[in-house]
């Protein structure tokens, strides 16, 4: 073992996916963590200062969309809003759900500083993601309404296909550096912080069905038999709650 141990040490483990030509990589230490969404409850949000009375969350700058499926997927969603689920349904319904950037990355829209589909504190249908709790009140799957960014996050899988095609897919915590340069001005990250990390089961009970979502049932399964096993024996404690 080293003299000192790095501050952001986390564990991994990997298998061969049974079906495909793909090795699995997951950060363990964030999947067996204790963190858990605390929007509306002590969330500070993404700007560069603390602004928990704003509620916005990681909505601050929008939702950058991955393809056209994840924006036909949007926009098909946000045709089902109604004006007591949709703070800005006007807005939206007038001027569209999302603008392109320079180099054609498509984004949500902004309203006064925050994600179109952000319902700001106040509103009688309640705040938070319009799509988020529209589904739920739709008896859905949010995965299948809101931007896939959206419903990952705090989840990054990253892919890697070496030369002769084998893929390497990694799932692990999203970190500042993922949102870019201006991801390290915030003045605030919830995996950095243990007041996240307060949930009473660990991250891959809790976020199943993302996890399910983006790695599949079979790999999932996998997954959940190789962690439990792993909660038997001494867990390495996330960075956030060690330090």
């Amino acid at each position: 073992m080293p003299a000192t141990v790095p501050d952001d040490l986390h564990e991994y483990l990997s298998f061969e996916d049974p079906d495909e030509q793909r090795t699995w990589v997951f950060d363990v230490t964030f999947l067996l963590s204790s963190w858990n969404c605390i929007y509306g409850h002590g969330c500070q949000g993404v700007l560069t200062g603390p602004a928990p009375e704003r509620e916005e969350g990681c909505c601050s700058y929008g939702a950058h969309f991955i393809d056209d499926e994840d924006v036909a997927t949007v926009e098909a969603a946000a045709d089902r809003l109604t004006d007591e689920q949709w703070q800005h349904r006007r807005k939206g319904r007038r001027g569209g759900i999302h603008r392109t950037d320079k180099d054609g990355t498509r984004i949500t829209r902004l309203v006064d500083g925050a994600c179109i589909f952000l319902n700001r504190p106040g509103f009688a249908g309640g705040a938070g993601c319009a799509l988020h709790r529209a589904a739920l009140d739709a008896g859905e799957r949010f995965m299948h309404w809101k931007p896939d960014v959206c419903w990952q996050l705090p989840l990054r899988l990253d892919e890697h296909t070496a030369e002769h095609g084998h893929v390497t897919s990694t799932l692990r915590e999203w970190k500042r550096r993922d949102w870019g340069e201006g991801g390290f001005e915030f003045h605030w990250w919830c995996t950095e912080s243990p007041e996240a990390f307060v949930g009473r089961q660990p991250v891959y009970v809790t976020m199943r069905d993302e996890i399910t979502e983006m790695v599949g049932e079979p790999v999932y399964a996998i997954l959940a038999g190789l962690l439990a096993e792993r909660r038997r024996r001494t867990v390495l404690p996330h960075p956030a709650v060690r330090r």
